[in-house]
Parts: C-alpha cells; structure tokens; sequence
C-alpha cells in the first residue's frame, strides 16, 4: 500500500489508514478488479431485455396485459437468480460463476428471438433473468476480496458508476439498435454477455482469493478442536455454509428488513411519483426532467462525494442516507408543484449519493468469508424484491391515499433509518474475525 494510504502516528507510533481519493484508488487498483469493473460496464451497456421487453412482445401480437406478465416474471426472475448466485459464488470462483452467467444468458437471449409460443417465451424471459444476474454476489465478493477494507466503499462507488452509467446509456443504443430491428437487439446484448465472457475468462482469477480455507468458518458444535491442535482439512471441516446460517446473525437480518423498507419508499420514484404528477396537472415532461437530474447527479457526483463521506462512521452513513430519503418524499407530501417536485428529487438524490457506496459495500465488511457471497447475494434479492412489490403497494396506496402517501412514505423511510441502526454494526477487520475459528454471527456491535 502506497505511503499516501498510510501513515505513522508521530505520537502513539501507530498506524493510522487515511481513504485515498478516486485517482489513487484506481491507479492503485488490483488490474483483476478493472476487468471486472470493465466487464460489468460492458454487460449493463447492452442491458436491452428489460427496456424493451414490452414493447418486443406487443410488436410480436401479444396482448399489452401478456407483455406486462413476461416484464413481472422478468423482475421474479432476478430475484432467484441473485439468491442463486450469493450459493454459487460462495462454492465457485467468481470466474466460473460470471461464465455461467453470461454465457448462459447468452444463448438463452437469442433463443427468446426465436420461440413463437407465450408458454415458452416466459420460461426463456425467466431463464434470461436468473441467469444473467448469477454474477451480481460473485462480482461483489471478489470486489471485496481484491480490495484492502479501507478503499472498500470508493471502489464500491466505481461499481456502481459503471451499472449506472452502463443503465443510462444503454436506453439511447437499444432506440438505435430496434429502429433496424429488434432481433438486432437481442442479438447485441448476446454480444456484450460474450464480451464480458471473454474478459472473466483472461482476465479474472481462476481460483477464489484467498485460496486457504476461511479461518472464519462457522463451527458446528462437536466438532472443535482442543487448543493448540492443527485445524483440520478444508474437505473435513463441518461449517454451515448455506443460507441457514444467516439466520444466526440477527443483526443482518435486521439491516435487511430496514433496507427491504428503505427500497421500497425509494423505488415510489417509478410508481406513484409519476402518477402524483399527472394528478397535480403537471406535464409528464416535468416527471422526466427529474428523473433525468437524477441519475445524471448521481453519475457525475457519487464518486467525488465517496472521497468524503468513506471517511464517515458507518452508522452515520446509514442514517444520513435513509433519513435524507425521508425528507425527499416528505417534501412531495407538501405538494406536487415544479418548486416541490425538484427540491425533493435533489433531496433523496443527496441519499443516494451519500449512502448508496456505503450500503451497498457493507455485507462485505461483516461477512464471514465462507458466506460472503450469500450475504451480498441476500441484499441484492431483497432490493429485487422491492422493486418487484414496491410499485404495486405504492399505486395501490396512492389510488387511496392521494397526496397523503408521501406522508406515509416519509414516516416508513424514518422508520428504516431506526431500524437500520439497530442493525448495522461496526466493521471488524478482516484478520480479526474470528481469530480463533469460532463464529463470529453474533458479534457484539461496538
């Protein structure tokens, strides 16, 4: 680690680890982790199937309400396929599990293209999204893994920069590709699944890192060893590795249930938002106007703004970020008029900025090294939940409550950020977990 990471104390003669900046950090950067950062750039820059999955089947003679069910189980989909992922990629490499993943995804894209029963096209549009998001635990995990803890949260920002950037640009490529043909478009997001292919099989390490056993492994009760005595072979130790184990970390489970709340006030944007502003008597113009502030503020700024806010403790993080959720939808609930609607967007578009690295890089920081994937792979599939549940409770709430949802929006995103203290607990530095081989599930916070 460079001396520009790292000090000495003058005074106490310790070490003290200062955050580097987005420059050293990637100059810095182990070149397996770029390639993965690359690879899912690629990936998400040809992520056609879910923008235009509607319009696809339409155009192919299926009812609007068909095309509504196939984008549904597309969205169940990857629910089952992150949770699937988080187990894999705690038994594979994350190598072998993004090759799973987009070649997989790959031939069952193009196969979509060719299948003219309803029946069929839905297993295929299910099957696309399972697969396709194999990689989402693994590309985290090994991003933990390759990252000393310290540049955990800004290589995190990277991450998310490159699903941003890559979603943002990829509605502007598949107009272009489908105004050609829309088997041109499946064809080009097969492409890019091969593309980043190729990237994890040259690029990517073949084995998991750190290759030993994991010194943290969950002991089942019977089977430790005396003091003193070598731990036993890898083939021979009893740990849970399943996502049972989870159940025994309360705190993280805890996180969850604040983060599943948190996800679905903050997915309203796409659900009850655009319907409060067609309400107000406002032009839809002004709801794409935000949306647009949105994710350009969040491209351009997160990763500057993770210079500053890495250096946070992590709890303040937590809370700032939910509770700056809270006070965008709570200014909605004011009224839906352009002054309202913008200084609300800005609102929890500074959450996101400002929480979203830190949440999303947290799993990695508490995890057991044997579970690591399924502890990222639990929190991507809540957040797939909620953006599966999310729009349906908040148009049915809206068509009830009017206005008066975004109040009750507010209150529930107060209480995540309540809920999400409690659960979330100071990171433990990799070689102090559980030195001694015990589990450290129960860890007391500190």
């Amino acid at each position: 680690m460079s001396g520009e990471t790292k000090q000495k104390e003058e005074s106490g003669g310790q070490a003290t680890v200062s955050h580097a900046g987005v420059f050293v950090t990637w100059r810095e950067m182990p070149g397996q982790a770029k390639a993965l950062l690359a690879g899912v750039f690629v990936s998400k820059l040809a992520g056609f199937i879910q923008i235009f999955l509607v319009l696809f089947l339409t155009h192919r003679g299926f009812s609007q309400g068909q095309a509504g069910v196939a984008l549904g189980l597309y969205g169940a989909g990857a629910v089952v396929g992150t949770f699937a992922g988080g187990g894999l990629s705690d038994r594979l490499s994350a190598r072998a599990v993004t090759l799973i993943s987009m070649l997989g995804s790959a031939l069952l894209i193009v196969s979509i293209v060719y299948l003219t029963n309803y029946g069929l096209i839905l297993i295929a549009v299910v099957l696309v999204s399972a697969v396709g998001q194999l990689y989402r635990p693994a590309a985290q995990s090994l991003i933990t893994e390759l990252t000393p803890p310290e540049r955990l949260v800004m290589t995190t920002a990277m991450y998310r920069l490159c699903l941003n950037l890559g979603t943002t640009v990829a509605p502007l490529i598949g107009v272009a590709l489908v105004s050609v043909s829309y088997n041109l478009l499946f064809w080009g997001e097969a492409l890019a699944a091969l593309v980043y292919s190729l990237i994890a099989l040259l690029f990517l390490p073949r084995t998991s890192v750190p290759t030993e056993p994991p010194a943290d492994a969950a002991v089942l009760p019977g089977t430790e060893k005396a003091a003193g005595q070598a731990r036993p072979p890898a083939a021979e130790q009893k740990t849970r590795s399943s996502y049972l184990a989870l159940l025994e970390d309360w705190r993280y489970l805890v996180f969850l249930a604040s983060f599943l709340l948190m996800c679905v006030v903050y997915v309203q944007y796409t659900a009850a938002l655009p319907l409060a502003v067609v309400d107000a008597g406002l032009s839809t113009w002004w709801y794409g106007a935000v949306i647009t502030l949105n994710g350009a503020i969040v491209v351009s700024c997160e990763v500057a703004a993770t210079r500053f806010v890495q250096t946070w403790p992590i709890r303040l993080t937590q809370m700032s970020g939910f509770a700056l959720l809270a006070v965008g939808y709570g200014i909605y609930a004011i009224k839906i008029i352009p002054v309202f609607l913008v200084l609300g967007t800005l609102m929890w578009t500074l959450s996101e900025i400002v929480g979203a690295p830190t949440v999303w890089a947290y799993p990695g920081m508490v995890a057991p090294a044997h579970l690591r994937g399924r502890y990222f792979g639990a929190m991507q599939s809540v957040y797939g939940l909620s953006s599966t549940l999310g729009p349906i409770l908040g148009i049915a709430m809206f068509e009830r409550l009017g206005q008066r949802f975004f109040l009750w929006a507010a209150a529930a995103a107060v209480v995540a950020t309540a809920v999400g203290r409690i659960g979330m607990r100071a990171p433990v530095a990799r070689e102090q977990r559980e030195p001694s081989g015990e589990p450290s599930l129960t860890e007391p916070a500190h």
